[in-house]
């Protein structure tokens, strides 16, 4: 109880507008220790530092970023180093998750600094952000632990008073594609029984689909974001890769509890897919 008490403590940031908070979700990076690294024939630190120069030419600087998992490919401390060097120099308040290429702990360990923080309930203006760990070791799929459930319930029942955004690496809806339904959250029913005792849930974003998703369902937006790394398919019955550029997603939540949200791509990087690749 003493643990769950602790992780309940939000931590305050301050929105630079009164009347929007602007988030950066940054996801699937995939990074390795090693700096040539590359996923589907795409070196990952390339497209990741190209996302994160793009995010700071933002007309509006974001108010906090988003880091939604599969930070790492090799779960390495170099690679979670390396990460937390670069939000670093961004200077926006950063907050991670873990997905399934990620280790918790050694995150634990590596991404903190002056401007990124493991904090996993966030009170901001008029919104509320909790992030949830998915991840479960040695699966490609994810489930919410009772203690990640506890802790959601928990945070929803005691704090009405904001709009709230939630946050996970796996996918909680289908998305169209057979291969990855087979690889989401494999207790979304169980997370939505959760979400569904309460009103003030406005938002869920997620990554590990590697590809643009939006959906609104039970007055709840759905929402994936594109990987800063190499893209998959939408609706494909087989692991396939995507020629989408990497990218990443900018959200203005309003006091009102409205939600707009815009996909940015790096297209002015060159990358090549390979294509041979059945599999990450």
């Amino acid at each position: 109880m003493e643990k769950l008490d602790k992780l309940n403590q939000p931590v305050e940031i301050q929105p630079s507008q009164s009347d929007v908070l602007r988030i950066v979700q940054i996801t699937d990076s995939h990074i390795f220790a090693d700096p040539n690294g590359s996923l589907l024939g795409v070196n990952t630190r390339d497209s990741f530092e190209a996302v994160c120069d793009r995010v700071c030419k933002e007309e509006w600087r974001a108010d906090m970023l988003l880091a939604t998992g599969d930070l790492a490919q090799d779960a390495s401390p170099d690679a979670y180093q390396y990460i937390a060097n670069k939000f670093k120099t961004m200077n926006i308040p950063s907050f991670w998750l873990a997905g399934n290429h990620d280790n918790p702990a050694t995150m634990s360990m590596y991404l903190s600094n002056d401007s990124v923080f493991s904090a996993k309930h966030i009170v901001a203006g008029n919104w509320r952000i909790i992030l949830l760990d998915s991840s479960v070791p040695g699966k490609v799929y994810g489930k919410l632990a009772k203690a990640q459930l506890d802790f959601l319930d928990s945070i929803l029942k005691q704090h009405q008073d904001k709009h709230t955004l939630v946050a996970l690496h796996h996918h909680p809806v289908k998305v169209g594609s057979r291969w990855l339904d087979n690889l989401g959250l494999k207790n979304s029913n169980q997370f939505k029984k959760v979400l569904s005792k309460y009103k003030h849930i406005k938002c869920v974003i997620y990554g590990h689909i590697h590809q643009d998703f939006k959906e609104s369902l039970d007055d709840i937006t759905w929402i994936a974001t594109p990987a800063s790394c190499v893209q998959f398919k939408p609706h494909s019955d087989d692991f396939s890769a995507d020629d989408n550029a990497p990218g990443y997603r900018y959200l203005n939540l309003y006091p009102d509890g409205r939600i707009d949200s815009v996909v940015h791509r790096v297209n002015n990087i060159e990358f090549s897919v390979d294509y041979s690749v059945t599999g990450y």
